[in-house]
C-alpha cells in the first residue's frame, strides 16, 4: 500500500477499470472471489441481428437486468477514483465497464470502451435514446412479464429461464421503425477504433497504468497493459485474485477494492493539504 500511495502521488496515473470496480454497488463481476462465471453464452451482435428468437430472449433478459444496473449507485471506489482526479493525480480513465458508475461519482474523461448500458442505439437511422425510455415502453408493452433473474451479469444480462419469455414483445425505433441494440460493443462486434485510439493515447502519456478490478483475461483491457509494459510505464494491479496482467506488473496489491481505494484518496488528500498549507 505505502508503494502504491508513492506511485499515484508522483501524479500522471490512468486508471483501467472492470467489473470488479462495480461489485459494491451491487453488480456481480464474472470471475473472482465477489462473482462468478457467466452460465448463460454471451450475445453475439449475429445472433441478436439474425434471429428473431434470440433477440426476444436477450431483451427480456436484459430488462430485467436493467434493473439492477439502472439503480445502481457508484461506489466508495467510485468516489475515491474520482477523487484522484480531482487532486490532479489521475487523469483519463479507461472502463470496461457498461454501467455509467464512474461519471455518476463525478469521473471525467472517460472511455467507454464498450458503450454504455444507459444508452439505446437504433441499427436503423442510428438515433441515440435513454433507456429508461425504453424501460418505461416495455413496461407498458408487457403488462404480464413477470419474469425473475436468476442471476445477474455486468453487461445487464440476466440469466432467465426460456419458459418465461412466452408472449415478450419486442419494440422498434419509434423513428423509423429500425431494430433498437443497447450502445455497448457484443461479443463479435469490434470497440470503435477512435475509442481504442484515444486509450492508447493516454496510456502513452501516462506515468502508471493503475489496473482497478479487472482480470485482464480478454485482449481488449489486456492490450493496454501489453502496451504500457512495452514502453516502460509502470503498471499496477489493484484487485481480488490472480490476473493475467501480473506478468507485466510492478505492483501487485490483491486486496478490495472498496478498502484500498478510499484509504489511499484519504491519504494523498492529507498530503495535498498539508503541500498547500505550507
Amino acid at each position: 500500500m505505502a508503494e502504491l500511495g508513492a506511485w499515484v502521488a508522483e501524479g500522471g496515473v490512468v486508471v483501467l477499470s472492470g467489473a470488479g470496480l462495480s461489485t459494491d454497488s451491487g453488480i456481480p463481476d464474472y470471475r473472482g472471489p465477489s462473482g462468478s462465471a457467466r452460465r448463460e453464452t454471451p450475445m453475439t451482435y449475429q445472433a441478436f441481428t439474425r434471429d428473431p428468437v434470440a433477440r426476444r430472449r436477450y431483451w427480456a433478459r436484459s430488462h430485467l437486468g436493467w434493473r439492477t444496473i439502472g439503480d445502481a449507485r457508484p461506489n466508495d471506489g467510485h468516489r475515491a477514483v474520482a477523487q484522484l482526479q480531482e487532486l490532479g493525480l489521475v487523469g483519463g480513465i479507461i472502463t470496461q465497464n457498461v454501467d455509467g458508475l464512474h461519471q455518476a461519482a463525478g469521473a471525467r474523461d472517460v472511455v467507454e470502451l464498450h458503450g454504455n448500458l444507459a444508452r439505446i442505439a437504433c441499427l436503423g437511422c442510428g438515433r441515440l435514446t435513454s433507456r429508461t425510455e425504453l424501460a418505461s415502453r416495455l413496461e407498458q408493452a408487457n403488462p404480464a412479464f413477470a419474469g425473475v433473474a436468476s442471476a445477474i451479469n455486468p453487461d445487464g444480462d440476466a440469466e432467465l429461464a426460456d419458459s418465461a419469455l412466452d408472449g415478450f414483445t419486442v419494440l422498434d425505433c419509434r423513428g423509423c421503425g429500425g431494430m433498437l441494440k443497447p450502445d455497448v460493443v457484443y461479443f463479435g462486434e469490434t470497440v470503435p477504433p477512435e475509442r481504442v485510439a484515444r486509450s492508447f493515447a493516454l496510456v502513452a502519456g501516462a506515468r502508471t497504468l493503475l489496473v482497478l478490478g479487472s482480470s485482464l483475461t480478454v485482449m481488449s483491457g489486456r492490450r493496454f497493459v501489453l502496451r504500457a509494459a512495452r514502453d516502460g510505464i509502470r503498471v499496477a494491479i489493484v484487485n481480488r485474485g490472480v490476473t493475467r496482467g501480473e506478468p507485466y506488473a510492478g505492483l501487485v496489491v490483491d486486496a478490495p477494492l472498496g478498502i484500498v481505494l478510499p484509504n489511499l484518496a484519504r491519504d494523498l488528500a492529507r498530503v495535498s493539504r498539508r503541500q498547500v498549507s505550507i
